[in-house]
């Protein structure tokens, strides 16, 4: 009777795991049904890269945040600048339709060289980078090892300094071996989108998302589990890597507008901006006041300013 009751098990056990992979499959092919890739994939050495480009002028090249995609930079930010710009709006790797580099976590460095030569390839020598959150950090990374390839920088509420809080559990578990072959499978089948959307509202707090944000950024894309094993492994890799970046900002000696929200309780301003604006030579803060963590959308007008600036400074306006 024990052995038919652990043959039971082990066959429940097996089924559910058969239904929950299948869910994920088809759960992921929905998500990249209803959010295809709105620009082109280029080849760039082993990797395919998703690039969306508009726009004529001096070139910018826009680097999206943590669990986003190009959907993020081209909901607003990316039309109004094309209006003036060049503008390139690169998937991060594993992130939206730019292939992983790695199962360990793509380097803020390993990052900066992808997409820095995915925006020389498609003729962008010298930008304006332009980084978001994480991507703020990917910015960093490029200016301070490429410094050839870009004209100036506009990191926005970026991690640019080493902290203490500890790293968010789900990170911590999804990121693990365990973690990222049974809790990340089940995630994708099971977790809605609009779960993932109050999490994102969270994000925008104390501002609400802008109308029709929720529909166009393609939330479920990130529930993909290629997209959440990625995601997982370069934030639990991050603080790391700002450590080990961060003595590199002296030798950034490109023009450098910093802009960041004083409400921002996800990256905090006085733990980030407010010592990197001491960091980088010439680099100069704008402090939006009780603005959150998604100023690119709250405050376009004063991010557009910054990069107007920022092209100014580099005698590209």
């Amino acid at each position: 009777m024990a052995l038919k009751a652990i043959i039971l098990i082990l066959v429940a056990l097996a089924l559910f795991w058969a239904f929950v992979l299948l869910r994920a499959h088809r759960q992921e092919a929905r998500a990249e049904s209803r959010f295809p890739p709105q620009g082109q994939i280029i080849r760039v050495g082993e990797t395919d890269a998703h690039a969306v480009v508009m726009g004529n002028g001096p070139d910018v090249v826009l680097i999206h945040g943590a669990s986003g995609s190009t959907r993020d930079m081209v909901f607003s930010l990316a039309p109004r600048l094309a209006e003036d710009y060049r503008v390139y709006v690169i998937d991060r790797p594993g992130l939206g339709y730019t292939d992983r580099l790695n199962t360990t976590g793509a380097t803020l460095r390993q990052q900066a060289d992808l997409l820095s030569q995915a925006a020389r390839q498609l003729g962008a020598k010298a930008p304006i980078v332009v980084g978001h959150s994480y991507g703020g950090a990917v910015a960093l990374a490029w200016a301070a090892y490429h410094p050839d390839r870009l004209a100036a920088l506009v990191p926005i509420a970026a991690p640019s300094n080493p902290w203490t809080t500890p790293l968010d559990p789900l990170y911590r578990v999804t990121s693990s071996w365990w973690g990222s072959r049974i809790v990340v499978p089940i995630i994708t089948a099971f977790v809605s989108e609009e779960r993932v959307n109050r999490a994102i509202a969270a994000v925008f707090e104390p501002q609400n998302p802008p109308d029709g944000y929720a529909d166009q950024i393609g939330a479920s894309l990130t529930l993909r589990r290629v997209s959440m094993r990625a995601n997982a492994d370069q934030r639990a890799n991050l603080l790391d890597e700002i450590k080990a970046q961060v003595d590199d900002y002296a030798q950034i000696a490109v023009p450098t507008e910093i802009v960041h929200g004083t409400a921002d309780d996800t990256v905090g301003l006085s733990i980030h901006s407010e010592k990197l604006v001491h960091q980088i030579p010439g680099a100069v803060l704008t402090r939006l006041e009780g603005i959150g963590h998604m100023p690119q959308h709250t405050s376009e007008d004063e991010i557009v300013a910054a990069i107007d600036r920022a092209a100014m400074r580099a005698g590209l306006r």
